[in-house]
């Protein structure tokens, strides 16, 4: 693969800017984020206050406007109308990638419907950083916050306990312990991470058996990211080796023993241990 210099980079184009933020640790945020915004004539976000400490510390002089879920749709318009005319403007949400689970969705679509470009700049990701630690299969369903409604809750979580892969949302910490019942019924067998405060002072990470869940004496502070793990012990043995699988074996097969290569690959993975035992003979055959 071939990396470009950084002097043969693309230059920065105007349009629309996604850029993530830390999730709390102001050190998280990447070199290209710092120099985005600085260029960018308007940075729209969800708490000036909270934004206001990001753009102190490193010095961004850029002009903050609210851009939040109750004026997300009133402030369309005029945005709109700023890229028209050539600016350069970044949305960024309080912590993690805009409109994910936050304000943004409707402001790319309509930049997409008046052929603005819209941009992404990678960085801090709560769902990443918890599926990450998580130990889980990395094939996972993302859902963001449920409905507030009980009865729509309880049918969305049977329908997420039906996929056996890692399951992953938010919830508030004053609603943990309404979730936490449901949880117990549609998800029995499984592992669960609590993840809380991420990268914050009082960072914890909580892990449990879903059958041993407890409520919380105390509702935990902050929001939390939750990851529910596949479905244990149940692997679906009709998945086939990828060339991705293959080319991990054939990079192994003459370092590791068979039994080996086996756990590592089926590890976290659909995949038979007897579907690897024999691409594994079939190589050491062919030489």
């Amino acid at each position: 693969m071939l990396f470009k210099s950084q002097s043969k980079l693309k230059e920065q184009e105007n349009g629309l800017y996604l850029v993530s933020t830390p999730l709390g640790n102001l050190k998280d945020i990447t070199l290209r984020a710092i120099e985005v915004l600085n260029q960018s004539s308007i940075i729209l976000c969800e708490d000036t206050r909270v934004s206001g400490k990001l753009l102190e510390k490193y010095n961004i002089k850029s002009k903050l406007i609210p851009n939040h879920k109750f004026n997300e749709r009133k402030n369309i318009k005029k945005i709109i109308e700023y890229l028209k005319s050539g600016k350069k403007i970044s949305l960024i949400s309080d912590a993690g990638t805009p409109s994910i689970s936050d304000p943004g969705s409707i402001l790319v679509n309509e930049c997409i419907s008046n052929n603005i470009n819209v941009f992404p700049i990678p960085g801090p990701s709560a769902v990443a950083a918890a599926v990450s630690i998580s130990g889980f299969s990395d094939q996972f369903f993302f859902y963001g916050f449920f409905p507030e409604k009980k009865k729509l809750l309880i049918n969305e979580l049977k329908k997420l306990a039906e996929f056996n892969k890692t399951i992953v949302f938010f919830v508030s910490s004053k609603k943990i312990n309404k979730i936490i019942p449901e949880i117990k019924k549609n998800f029995f067998g499984r592992k669960i991470l609590f993840c809380r405060e991420i990268t914050k002072l009082y960072e914890e990470y909580i892990r449990k058996n879903v059958d041993e869940l407890k409520l919380f004496d105390k509702p935990p502070k902050g929001e939390l990211t939750v990851v529910i793990s596949q479905k244990l012990g149940q692997k679906n043995n009709s998945r086939k080796l990828s060339e991705s699988d293959m080319n991990i074996i054939k990079k192994m097969i003459n370092k590791f023993s068979i039994k080996e290569i086996s756990n590592f690959v089926s590890q976290n993975k659909e995949i038979s241990k007897k579907e690897i035992y024999n691409y594994c003979l079939k190589i050491k055959n062919e030489r």
